[in-house]
């Protein structure tokens, strides 16, 4: 089958939504489906683009069944509430060309787009609409709430009310839509998506690569770490993480000689956070370091740390959550009680309230001074991640799923 996947992240992104996005693709080619990808230039997580990037309009890339377009966009240094929108509604518009041409030319079985970008859907309806498709939306997070929550825009006003409105009228248009957790498949019924036409189609662990270490990490001689127990956080530090608890979490266990923070990523606000942070001794920052060793920064951790702000309870599952499962290791996760992100913690590590620095460093020296049930949760997370978050099984639904779609 022709399938037309219309999605703002893809690879190169090392982490985010690109990742998962370029699995599906592959998934789908390596099926013996013929994939043509509508997609922006690679920006994330630093929010900026490089410079042979910058130079070109439109590029293109041919690789076995799979064909990539990559886009235009505008990319905001800082991604405030507005110039987010203007970001999307940028790719959106860089989009239709391309879009519309496959929609023509290719003819799609299948036009599925990735949500984020919501202000793309509707060039993917209409891509559909011209080659007689269905359409699929997958959504990784539910953006519009999720600005609401972080105070990127405004909750309440006319504005408002239309965002919520236009949220609605898209997932409604679809004949599939997904998301990556029972919770936000419940919250697309709740939005009026009728039952179904709702697929539960998760993200997933790297089992393979990503497997509990049976000796110290390299990290450890590296960033001259010694034999400190390590409280990691790796991803994107944007808004939505609610990263800034870490930093007041590693000030009161300043005390704590044998415990050491270390945030690894890129993201917005990482200047503001590392200014924050200014004068402890006992929290490092560090890079995204390079895929391939995924799995030897995450078995750096003694502990795994996974903010997320109450305001975003179901909105978004943390990608990141998967693979820190994978590691073997204890996760503490700031999370709402009942939330999707709670119940998939729960047995794997402990359950903060979000906002709350005191309970997080108390739940993080609980963790490292009972080695045995930290090392009991590691085996529970490896296990979770293994039956749960089986990249196999999952993307054999998913490709299984399609074919009904397209069908």
């Amino acid at each position: 089958m022709r399938i037309l996947i219309l999605g703002i992240n893809h690879a190169p992104e090392p982490v985010g939504i690109g990742p998962y996005t370029a699995g599906a693709v592959a998934a789908l080619a390596a099926a013996g489906h013929e994939v043509r990808l509508v997609t922006a230039k690679p920006y994330y997580p630093g929010w900026s683009l490089s410079p042979e990037c910058s130079r070109t309009l439109y590029t293109r890339e041919a690789r076995g069944r799979t064909t990539v377009w990559r886009c235009p966009l505008y990319v905001p240094r800082h991604p405030s509430g507005v110039r987010r929108v203007a970001h999307h509604l940028s790719f959106a518009l860089a989009a239709l060309p391309p879009m519309l041409a496959a929609a023509a030319c290719f003819r799609p079985h299948l036009v599925l787009t990735v949500a984020p970008s919501l202000l793309s859907v509707p060039v993917a309806k209409l891509a559909a609409r011209i080659a007689g498709a269905p359409l699929w939306v997958h959504v990784q997070d539910f953006e519009v709430e999720a600005a609401f929550a972080t105070g990127l825009l405004e909750g309440a006003g006319p504005l408002a009310r239309m965002a919520r409105a236009f949220e609605a009228v898209v997932l409604r248009s679809a004949q599939t839509v997904s998301s990556i957790s029972p919770q936000m498949c419940r919250r697309l019924e709740q939005k009026g998506v009728p039952a179904r036409r709702v697929v539960e189609f998760r993200n997933w662990a790297e089992v393979d690569t990503i497997t509990p270490l049976g000796v110290p990490s390299g990290y450890r001689a590296e960033w001259s770490l010694g034999n400190r127990h390590v409280a990691l956080y790796s991803g994107n530090i944007a808004n939505k993480q609610g990263i800034e608890i870490l930093v007041e979490a590693a000030h009161r266990l300043a005390h704590r000689e044998d415990i050491v923070f270390v945030v690894c990523g890129e993201g917005p606000n990482r200047a503001r956070l590392e200014a924050r942070a200014a004068g402890l001794t006992n929290i490092q920052f560090r890079p995204l370091q390079p895929a391939e060793r995924m799995g030897a920064l995450l078995g750096l951790a003694s502990v795994h740390l996974l903010p997320q702000l109450a305001g975003t309870a179901d909105l978004v599952l943390p990608s990141k959550l998967a693979n820190m499962l994978a590691s073997g290791r204890p996760i503490v996760a700031t999370a709402t009680v009942g939330s999707g992100l709670a119940r998939e913690v729960e047995g794997c590590g402990l359950v903060t309230p979000p906002g709350d620095p005191a309970a997080m460093a108390e739940a993080i020296a609980a963790l490292i001074d009972d080695a045995p049930g930290a090392e009991a949760m590691g085996v529970f997370a490896r296990a979770r991640a293994e039956t749960r978050w089986s990249r196999g099984a999952i993307l054999d639904a998913f490709v299984a799923r399609v074919g009904v779609v397209a069908a």
